[in-house]
Protein backbone atom coordinates (compact mmCIF):
# COMPACT_ATOMS: atom_id res chain seq x y z
CA UNK A 1 0.00 0.00 0.00
CA UNK A 2 1.38 3.46 -0.90
CA UNK A 3 2.39 5.89 1.83
CA UNK A 4 -0.30 8.30 0.63
CA UNK A 5 -3.03 5.66 1.08
CA UNK A 6 -1.71 4.65 4.51
CA UNK A 7 -1.62 8.29 5.61
CA UNK A 8 -5.15 8.84 4.37
CA UNK A 9 -6.35 5.73 6.22
CA UNK A 10 -4.75 6.91 9.46
CA UNK A 11 -6.26 10.38 9.06
CA UNK A 12 -9.67 8.91 8.25
CA UNK A 13 -9.46 6.61 11.24
CA UNK A 14 -8.75 9.62 13.44
CA UNK A 15 -11.65 11.57 11.98
CA UNK A 16 -14.17 8.79 12.41
CA UNK A 17 -12.93 7.39 15.69
CA UNK A 18 -11.47 4.24 14.20
CA UNK A 19 -9.16 1.92 16.09
CA UNK A 20 -5.44 1.68 15.77
CA UNK A 21 -4.03 1.06 12.32
CA UNK A 22 -0.92 -1.05 12.80
CA UNK A 23 2.30 0.35 11.42
CA UNK A 24 4.21 -2.94 11.66
CA UNK A 25 3.28 -6.58 11.36
CA UNK A 26 2.74 -8.77 14.39
CA UNK A 27 5.61 -11.03 13.34
CA UNK A 28 8.04 -8.14 13.79
CA UNK A 29 7.02 -7.33 17.35
CA UNK A 30 9.44 -9.77 19.04
CA UNK A 31 12.43 -8.50 17.10
CA UNK A 32 11.33 -4.90 17.59
CA UNK A 33 11.13 -5.27 21.37
CA UNK A 34 14.55 -6.92 21.57
CA UNK A 35 16.14 -4.16 19.48
CA UNK A 36 14.32 -1.51 21.51
CA UNK A 37 15.82 -2.83 24.75
CA UNK A 38 19.29 -2.70 23.22
CA UNK A 39 18.71 0.86 22.00
CA UNK A 40 17.46 1.95 25.43
CA UNK A 41 20.68 0.71 27.04
CA UNK A 42 22.72 2.73 24.55
CA UNK A 43 20.72 5.94 24.03
CA UNK A 44 20.96 8.39 26.87
CA UNK A 45 24.41 7.40 28.15
CA UNK A 46 25.08 11.13 28.20
CA UNK A 47 22.86 13.57 30.05
CA UNK A 48 21.05 16.16 27.97
CA UNK A 49 20.77 19.57 29.65
CA UNK A 50 17.27 20.66 30.60
CA UNK A 51 15.72 23.15 28.17
CA UNK A 52 16.76 26.74 28.95
CA UNK A 53 14.05 29.34 29.56
CA UNK A 54 13.37 31.35 26.41
CA UNK A 55 10.19 33.37 26.98
CA UNK A 56 10.53 37.08 26.33
CA UNK A 57 10.90 39.79 23.72
CA UNK A 58 13.15 39.37 20.69
CA UNK A 59 14.06 41.93 18.02
CA UNK A 60 14.41 44.93 20.32
CA UNK A 61 16.19 46.78 17.51
CA UNK A 62 12.70 47.28 16.08
CA UNK A 63 11.28 48.69 19.30
CA UNK A 64 9.09 47.14 21.96
CA UNK A 65 5.62 48.23 20.87
CA UNK A 66 3.09 46.00 19.11
CA UNK A 67 5.18 42.81 18.95
CA UNK A 68 4.18 39.79 16.95
CA UNK A 69 3.25 36.99 19.33
CA UNK A 70 4.85 33.60 18.66
CA UNK A 71 4.17 30.42 20.65
CA UNK A 72 5.89 27.04 20.60
CA UNK A 73 4.14 23.83 21.61
CA UNK A 74 5.15 20.19 21.57
CA UNK A 75 7.86 17.97 23.01
CA UNK A 76 11.54 18.26 23.92
CA UNK A 77 12.44 19.31 20.38
CA UNK A 78 10.19 22.36 20.63
CA UNK A 79 11.41 23.01 24.17
CA UNK A 80 15.06 22.88 23.08
CA UNK A 81 16.34 20.10 25.30
CA UNK A 82 19.98 19.24 24.66
CA UNK A 83 21.47 22.75 24.45
CA UNK A 84 22.61 24.99 27.27
CA UNK A 85 21.97 28.51 25.94
CA UNK A 86 18.58 30.02 25.24
CA UNK A 87 19.84 31.44 21.96
CA UNK A 88 20.46 27.92 20.63
CA UNK A 89 16.86 26.74 21.03
CA UNK A 90 14.36 26.57 18.17
CA UNK A 91 12.10 29.11 19.88
CA UNK A 92 14.80 31.76 20.20
CA UNK A 93 16.09 31.11 16.68
CA UNK A 94 12.61 31.36 15.18
CA UNK A 95 11.70 34.45 17.20
CA UNK A 96 14.88 36.27 16.17
CA UNK A 97 14.50 35.19 12.55
CA UNK A 98 10.86 36.28 12.42
CA UNK A 99 11.77 39.65 13.95
CA UNK A 100 14.46 40.20 11.32
CA UNK A 101 12.20 39.34 8.40
CA UNK A 102 9.09 41.14 9.68
CA UNK A 103 11.11 44.08 11.08
CA UNK A 104 9.02 43.94 14.23
CA UNK A 105 9.72 42.76 17.77
CA UNK A 106 8.50 39.25 18.60
CA UNK A 107 7.18 38.10 21.97
CA UNK A 108 7.89 34.40 22.49
CA UNK A 109 5.93 32.04 24.74
CA UNK A 110 7.08 28.42 24.90
CA UNK A 111 4.76 25.89 26.57
CA UNK A 112 6.41 22.77 25.11
CA UNK A 113 7.23 19.98 27.55
CA UNK A 114 10.04 17.45 27.32
CA UNK A 115 8.64 13.96 26.97
CA UNK A 116 5.25 15.22 25.81
CA UNK A 117 3.08 13.21 23.47
CA UNK A 118 0.13 14.46 21.46
CA UNK A 119 -2.20 13.88 24.41
CA UNK A 120 -0.46 16.81 26.19
CA UNK A 121 -1.36 19.28 23.45
CA UNK A 122 -4.80 19.96 24.95
CA UNK A 123 -3.13 21.21 28.15
CA UNK A 124 -0.59 23.27 26.23
CA UNK A 125 -3.22 24.90 24.04
CA UNK A 126 -5.32 25.72 27.11
CA UNK A 127 -2.32 27.44 28.71
CA UNK A 128 -1.85 29.61 25.64
CA UNK A 129 -5.49 30.52 25.22
CA UNK A 130 -5.73 31.47 28.90
CA UNK A 131 -3.07 34.18 28.47
CA UNK A 132 -4.41 37.69 29.26
CA UNK A 133 -3.42 39.03 25.84
CA UNK A 134 -5.38 36.35 24.01
CA UNK A 135 -4.20 33.85 21.41
CA UNK A 136 -0.78 34.22 19.72
CA UNK A 137 -0.48 35.46 16.16
CA UNK A 138 1.22 32.23 15.13
CA UNK A 139 2.00 28.89 16.78
CA UNK A 140 4.68 26.35 15.91
CA UNK A 141 4.04 22.76 17.02
CA UNK A 142 6.71 20.03 17.02
CA UNK A 143 5.29 16.69 18.12
CA UNK A 144 5.24 13.01 17.24
CA UNK A 145 8.54 11.39 18.21
CA UNK A 146 7.32 10.29 21.64
CA UNK A 147 4.08 9.03 20.11
CA UNK A 148 6.14 6.60 18.03
CA UNK A 149 8.51 5.53 20.79
CA UNK A 150 5.62 5.00 23.23
CA UNK A 151 3.57 3.19 20.57
CA UNK A 152 0.59 5.54 20.72
CA UNK A 153 -1.89 4.49 18.03
CA UNK A 154 -1.33 6.68 14.99
CA UNK A 155 -5.03 7.41 14.64
CA UNK A 156 -5.15 8.68 18.22
CA UNK A 157 -2.01 10.74 17.72
CA UNK A 158 -3.31 12.60 14.67
CA UNK A 159 -6.79 13.01 16.19
CA UNK A 160 -5.27 14.85 19.15
CA UNK A 161 -3.09 16.98 16.90
CA UNK A 162 -6.06 17.88 14.71
CA UNK A 163 -8.05 18.95 17.78
CA UNK A 164 -5.20 21.19 18.95
CA UNK A 165 -4.79 22.83 15.54
CA UNK A 166 -8.56 23.32 15.28
CA UNK A 167 -8.69 25.11 18.66
CA UNK A 168 -5.83 27.41 17.76
CA UNK A 169 -7.19 28.21 14.32
CA UNK A 170 -10.65 28.87 15.75
CA UNK A 171 -9.05 31.31 18.21
CA UNK A 172 -7.47 33.16 15.27
CA UNK A 173 -3.87 31.92 15.39
CA UNK A 174 -1.88 30.76 12.38
CA UNK A 175 -0.43 27.28 12.91
CA UNK A 176 2.74 25.68 11.54
CA UNK A 177 3.49 22.06 12.44
CA UNK A 178 6.93 20.51 12.18
CA UNK A 179 5.95 16.91 11.53
CA UNK A 180 7.35 13.82 13.21
CA UNK A 181 11.14 13.47 12.74
CA UNK A 182 12.73 10.38 11.29
CA UNK A 183 13.63 8.23 14.31
CA UNK A 184 15.54 5.85 12.06
CA UNK A 185 18.52 8.22 12.22
CA UNK A 186 19.31 7.68 15.91
CA UNK A 187 22.80 6.17 15.98
CA UNK A 188 22.35 3.33 18.51
CA UNK A 189 19.21 2.01 16.77
CA UNK A 190 20.03 -1.02 14.63
CA UNK A 191 18.21 -2.92 11.92
CA UNK A 192 15.44 -3.95 11.69
CA UNK A 193 14.30 -1.46 14.34
CA UNK A 194 15.89 1.38 12.37
CA UNK A 195 13.79 0.55 9.29
CA UNK A 196 10.64 0.11 11.36
CA UNK A 197 11.21 3.38 13.20
CA UNK A 198 11.75 5.22 9.92
CA UNK A 199 8.62 3.71 8.41
CA UNK A 200 6.46 4.51 11.43
CA UNK A 201 7.85 8.06 11.66
CA UNK A 202 7.19 8.85 8.02
CA UNK A 203 3.71 7.36 8.07
CA UNK A 204 2.83 9.45 11.11
CA UNK A 205 4.35 12.58 9.52
CA UNK A 206 2.25 12.12 6.39
CA UNK A 207 -0.92 11.58 8.41
CA UNK A 208 -0.13 14.64 10.52
CA UNK A 209 0.16 16.70 7.36
CA UNK A 210 -3.26 15.63 6.15
CA UNK A 211 -5.11 16.53 9.35
CA UNK A 212 -3.22 19.80 9.87
CA UNK A 213 -3.93 21.02 6.34
CA UNK A 214 -7.58 20.03 6.71
CA UNK A 215 -7.77 22.24 9.82
CA UNK A 216 -6.25 25.24 8.03
CA UNK A 217 -2.65 24.92 9.21
CA UNK A 218 0.64 24.45 7.39
CA UNK A 219 3.25 21.75 7.82
CA UNK A 220 7.00 21.47 7.32
CA UNK A 221 8.58 18.03 7.11
CA UNK A 222 11.41 17.49 9.57
CA UNK A 223 11.98 13.82 8.78
CA UNK A 224 14.61 14.26 6.09
CA UNK A 225 16.39 16.91 8.12
CA UNK A 226 17.01 14.18 10.66
CA UNK A 227 17.85 11.91 7.74
CA UNK A 228 20.66 12.56 5.24
CA UNK A 229 22.11 15.59 7.04
CA UNK A 230 21.94 13.99 10.48
CA UNK A 231 23.17 10.63 9.20
CA UNK A 232 26.15 12.29 7.52
CA UNK A 233 27.10 14.34 10.61
CA UNK A 234 25.66 12.52 13.64
CA UNK A 235 28.26 13.84 16.07
CA UNK A 236 27.49 17.42 15.05
CA UNK A 237 23.74 17.13 14.68
CA UNK A 238 22.97 15.12 17.84
CA UNK A 239 23.59 16.18 21.44
CA UNK A 240 25.50 14.38 24.16
CA UNK A 241 22.71 11.86 24.74
CA UNK A 242 22.73 10.88 21.02
CA UNK A 243 18.97 11.49 20.91
CA UNK A 244 18.22 15.20 21.12
CA UNK A 245 19.60 17.56 18.48
CA UNK A 246 22.69 19.64 19.13
CA UNK A 247 22.82 23.41 18.61
CA UNK A 248 23.72 22.74 14.96
CA UNK A 249 20.83 20.32 14.65
CA UNK A 250 18.32 22.78 16.08
CA UNK A 251 19.60 25.52 13.78
CA UNK A 252 19.05 23.22 10.80
CA UNK A 253 15.48 22.47 11.86
CA UNK A 254 14.67 26.11 12.63
CA UNK A 255 16.12 27.19 9.27
CA UNK A 256 13.62 24.88 7.56
CA UNK A 257 10.62 26.08 9.58
CA UNK A 258 11.33 29.82 9.44
CA UNK A 259 10.21 30.45 5.82
CA UNK A 260 6.84 28.79 6.43
CA UNK A 261 6.45 30.59 9.76
CA UNK A 262 7.03 33.93 8.04
CA UNK A 263 4.84 33.02 5.06
CA UNK A 264 1.92 32.20 7.37
CA UNK A 265 2.00 35.86 8.48
CA UNK A 266 2.52 37.19 4.96
CA UNK A 267 6.04 38.53 5.56
CA UNK A 268 8.19 36.08 3.59
CA UNK A 269 9.47 37.54 0.29
CA UNK A 270 8.43 34.49 -1.77
CA UNK A 271 4.93 34.31 -3.21
CA UNK A 272 2.53 31.48 -2.39
CA UNK A 273 2.56 30.09 -5.88
CA UNK A 274 4.25 26.94 -7.17
CA UNK A 275 7.53 27.08 -9.06
CA UNK A 276 7.79 24.17 -11.45
CA UNK A 277 11.59 24.32 -11.62
CA UNK A 278 11.68 23.65 -7.86
CA UNK A 279 9.40 20.60 -8.11
CA UNK A 280 6.51 22.50 -6.57
CA UNK A 281 2.88 22.17 -7.50
CA UNK A 282 -0.70 21.34 -6.58
CA UNK A 283 -1.35 17.76 -5.48
CA UNK A 284 -4.13 15.88 -3.74
CA UNK A 285 -3.58 16.34 0.00
CA UNK A 286 -2.60 12.71 0.66
CA UNK A 287 -0.05 12.66 -2.16
CA UNK A 288 1.38 16.00 -1.06
CA UNK A 289 1.67 14.64 2.49
CA UNK A 290 3.51 11.51 1.33
CA UNK A 291 5.85 13.55 -0.86
CA UNK A 292 6.62 15.95 2.00
CA UNK A 293 7.50 13.07 4.33
CA UNK A 294 10.27 12.09 1.92
CA UNK A 295 11.97 15.48 1.49
CA UNK A 296 13.46 17.84 4.05
CA UNK A 297 11.86 21.19 4.66
CA UNK A 298 8.90 20.64 2.35
CA UNK A 299 5.91 22.85 3.11
CA UNK A 300 2.34 21.73 2.56
CA UNK A 301 -0.44 24.31 2.62
CA UNK A 302 -4.12 23.79 2.01
CA UNK A 303 -5.61 25.03 -1.24
CA UNK A 304 -9.04 24.31 -2.65
CA UNK A 305 -10.12 20.92 -1.28
CA UNK A 306 -8.96 18.25 -1.90
CA UNK A 307 -5.80 19.91 -3.22
CA UNK A 308 -2.75 21.17 -1.38
CA UNK A 309 0.23 23.31 -2.40
CA UNK A 310 3.62 21.65 -2.11
CA UNK A 311 6.50 24.14 -1.80
CA UNK A 312 10.26 24.02 -1.22
CA UNK A 313 10.89 27.48 0.13
CA UNK A 314 14.39 28.86 -0.08
CA UNK A 315 16.00 28.64 3.32
CA UNK A 316 18.17 31.26 5.01
CA UNK A 317 21.08 30.54 7.30
CA UNK A 318 20.44 31.03 11.02
CA UNK A 319 22.93 31.48 13.81
CA UNK A 320 22.45 31.53 17.55
CA UNK A 321 20.05 34.20 18.72
CA UNK A 322 21.70 36.98 20.74
CA UNK A 323 21.29 36.64 24.49
CA UNK A 324 19.20 39.24 26.26
CA UNK A 325 20.13 41.40 29.22
CA UNK A 326 17.02 40.61 31.23
CA UNK A 327 15.84 37.32 32.64
CA UNK A 328 13.46 35.22 30.55
CA UNK A 329 9.88 35.58 31.57
CA UNK A 330 10.08 39.35 31.36
CA UNK A 331 11.70 41.11 28.44
CA UNK A 332 14.28 38.52 27.51
CA UNK A 333 16.53 38.27 24.52
CA UNK A 334 17.43 40.94 22.05
CA UNK A 335 16.64 39.87 18.55
CA UNK A 336 18.16 40.29 15.14
CA UNK A 337 19.32 43.52 13.63
CA UNK A 338 18.28 45.21 10.41
CA UNK A 339 15.93 42.49 9.27
CA UNK A 340 16.56 42.63 5.55
CA UNK A 341 14.40 39.98 3.84
CA UNK A 342 16.20 36.69 3.62
CA UNK A 343 18.99 37.95 5.85
CA UNK A 344 18.64 36.77 9.41
CA UNK A 345 22.10 36.61 10.96
CA UNK A 346 21.78 39.62 13.26
CA UNK A 347 20.23 41.39 10.30
CA UNK A 348 23.26 40.80 8.09
CA UNK A 349 23.17 37.12 7.35
CA UNK A 350 23.70 35.25 4.15
CA UNK A 351 21.61 32.81 2.15
CA UNK A 352 22.52 29.17 2.06
CA UNK A 353 25.20 28.39 -0.54
CA UNK A 354 22.71 26.02 -2.17
CA UNK A 355 19.02 26.76 -1.80
CA UNK A 356 17.57 24.44 -4.38
CA UNK A 357 15.51 21.61 -2.90
CA UNK A 358 17.54 18.65 -1.71
CA UNK A 359 16.80 15.26 -3.19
Amino acid sequence: MSRARVARRIAAGAAYGGGSIGLIGVAAVGVLLAEAQLAKRTVGTGTAPLPPATDGLYGRAFGTEDPLRLALLGDSTAAGQGVRRAGQTPGALLASGLAAVAERPVALKNVALSGARSDDLERQVSLLLAQPLGPPDVCVIMIGANDVTHRMPATESVRLLAAAVRRLRTAGAEVVVGTCPDLGTIEPVYQPLRWLARRASRQLAAAQTIVVVEQGGRTVSLGDLLGPEFAANPREMFGVDLFHPSAEGYATAAMAVLPTLCASLGVWPEADRPEADRSEGMLPVAKAAAAAARQAGTEVTGARAPWALLKHRRRRRLTEAPEGAEAPGGAAAEGAGSGEPGDVRKGRGEPLPQDSPRT
